[in-house]
């Protein structure tokens, strides 16, 4: 199976996710985080550089249990930025061009 190449955004959420997963582990060394979650310090290693940009959701459940973050707020800390969008004119404010 060929695995599709991760798209720019996809790569930037597995950096912030692993950016907030290593200030969440603090000066906890990486072999007790990763034993404790029941992973391999290579692996959170490269979750936490994000070399592993996609790792799977019971791997991050059991980091979110260990580092006591909550996946509702991971999810919201590495969702994708949108930009604002401007609210689209009603067609009612729209005058009516002249023929």
């Amino acid at each position: 199976m060929v695995r599709t190449p991760l798209t720019p955004e996809e790569r930037e959420r597995g950096e912030r996710l692993g950016r907030l997963l290593r200030e969440a582990r603090g000066d906890r060394s990486m072999t007790r985080v990763a034993a404790d979650a029941g992973i391999s310090p290579e692996t959170l290693r490269k979750i936490e550089t994000g070399r592993a940009p996609t790792p799977a959701f019971f791997t991050v459940a059991a980091l979110a249990r260990v580092l006591d973050l909550s996946m509702d707020e991971l999810a919201c800390r590495c969702a994708p930025v949108v930009p604002p969008v401007a609210s689209p004119v009603a067609p009612s404010a729209v005058p009516p061009v002249a023929a």
